[in-house]
């Protein structure tokens, strides 16, 4: 490569353009799961953007691999690259959390100081009374942003550790605030605020 014809060529072919590879393979991996994410979400803006320059990074780096077939090294950068991206990506949409879920929980012990306190903490649930396999049970509905997950889950264990319960990605939900959030209007008012008199 020209940028590094001043170098030595043994650290160019064994370090440099390795290294490279691996960081063009771990930022178009990483975009690419993203990507994959946002499009399962239904996100038409995001998507093809993450799109257009994932393939970009992907185009450079193997670019870089068939001008240098008998370096072996840049062989192991791309497979690391690819590793370290999956990993990346998945920290990254995991960090921001984006998106709701839907959390069922079901109990068998009498679930009303667990209503209770769902609710005192501003939540929006659904309660259905079931009969189970032992017996009667209540089922809980809870429709809550991923960052609030953990919040939830502990209230549960804390009330009912016997609780069962499962956790699923929601890819729509209707325009509503589905947290309360300490008396604060949603994200979407707070952005694009409703005129008096609609």
């Amino acid at each position: 490569m020209e940028f590094f014809k001043d170098l030595d060529p043994t650290l160019v072919n064994w370090v440099i353009i390795p290294l490279l590879i691996f960081m063009a393979r771990l930022m178009d991996v990483s975009i690419g799961t993203m990507r994959v994410i946002f499009t399962s979400r239904g996100n038409k803006n995001v998507a093809p953007l993450l799109g257009f320059v994932e393939v970009l990074i992907w185009l450079i780096a193997i670019g870089q691999v068939m001008q240098n077939l008998n370096n072996v090294a840049s062989y192991f950068a791309w497979a690391a690259g690819f590793a370290a991206g999956n990993f990346l990506g998945l920290s990254i949409e995991e960090r921001l959390a984006m998106g709701q879920v839907v959390i069922r929980t079901i109990t068998a012990q009498p679930a009303e100081a667990l209503i209770a306190k769902l609710r005192e903490e501003g939540y929006r649930l659904t309660v259905v009374d079931a009969q189970g396999a032992r017996g009667p049970v209540n089922l809980l509905f809870l429709i809550v942003a991923r960052k609030k997950k953990n919040d939830v889950i502990k209230l549960i264990t804390e009330f009912n550790p016997k609780a069962f319960y499962s956790i699923e990605d929601v890819r729509h939900v209707s325009e509503y605030e589905t947290l309360a959030d300490g008396g604060k209007e949603s994200l979407i008012r707070r952005l694009f605020p409703l005129r008096k008199g609609k």
